[in-house]
């Protein structure tokens, strides 16, 4: 009697395992996307109609307008998300506020990250994405595909001649970009040198001064579409600049390297190429 009763749990707990884990590993249907990279990898890998939800600033593909919008630059609205009933949320790491995520876990939502550092990380992410939403196969695909377009313009631009640049990532306040971040790993694709490399912020505040005495061979200016735009700095005034004095100026498109996507490479391949006609 006892071994039977053994039997019949050891049974009933291996089936519960069995349906958690199936539970677990079923695709996800509704989907609240909370970043634009985001979006657009579940696009790229086949998922894009299964996102129920996203931010303002998610413009990219055009089918993407036609999604809800549960939040913007100021943060999430709650309700509205709740009432969508998404069966998975996925958040960027470090571009929502960490407010309103420890509320998505209060609220007992399924979250995970996306938290791409790395250009690489492009592939891990739309892998991961792939498993989660039963697109695996075209996941795969579309990694590898971006894997090897990567490998091939590194290997293109691998003995360009370095050349120190400035990018002007903002004009009012002015700001720029360090070693660390991923507008620089771009750059570098290029062979470009990144003049505030070693500053200790990510997204520095400048001066014109500042400029002045890293002394770039080259001014990036990136372009967005945006309500707002940049003011426009008159870099004329500095012809002790060498790019300045010399001319050397290129306007990259923002809406492509600005994000986490396979589209970056766009963004890279026509910055190379702009790049190399002022070296």
């Amino acid at each position: 009697m006892t071994k039977r009763f053994l039997s019949l749990t050891l049974v009933s707990l291996l089936l519960i395992v069995i349906t958690a884990k199936s539970f677990a590993e079923e695709p996800k249907q509704r989907i609240v996307a909370l970043a634009p990279h985001i979006v657009e990898m579940l696009f790229d890998i086949g998922a894009g109609k299964k996102i129920v939800g996203t931010v303002s600033y998610a413009d990219y593909p055009k089918a993407a307008l036609d999604i809800p919008r549960v939040g913007s630059y100021h943060g999430m609205q709650i309700e509205k998300l709740l009432a969508l009933n998404p069966d998975l949320v996925i958040v960027w790491k470090s571009g929502n506020s960490q407010s309103d995520i420890d509320k998505m876990h209060r609220l007992g939502l399924n979250v995970v990250f996306s938290n791409p550092k790395d250009i690489d990380d492009v592939a891990t992410e739309l892998r991961y994405f792939g498993k989660l939403t039963g697109h695996k196969e075209q996941a795969e695909t579309v990694a590898l595909a971006y894997e090897q377009r990567l490998k091939k313009l590194r290997l293109e631009n691998i003995n360009k001649q370095p050349i120190t640049v400035f990018y002007q990532l903002w004009s009012e306040p002015m700001m720029t970009i360090n070693g660390t971040t991923w507008i620089n790993q771009l750059i570098e694709v290029c062979q470009g040198v990144n003049v505030f490399k070693s500053n200790a912020t990510p997204y520095p505040k400048i001066s014109t001064e500042n400029v002045i005495v890293a002394q770039p061979h080259l001014m990036i200016l990136p372009d967005e579409n945006s309500d707002k735009p940049q003011p426009i700095i008159n870099w004329q005034k500095w012809p002790e600049i060498p790019a300045v004095k010399n001319n050397k100026f290129i306007h990259v498109d923002a809406d492509l390297l600005h994000r986490f996507s396979t589209r970056m490479l766009s963004g890279v391949e026509d910055m190379c190429e702009k790049i190399d006609q002022q070296r």
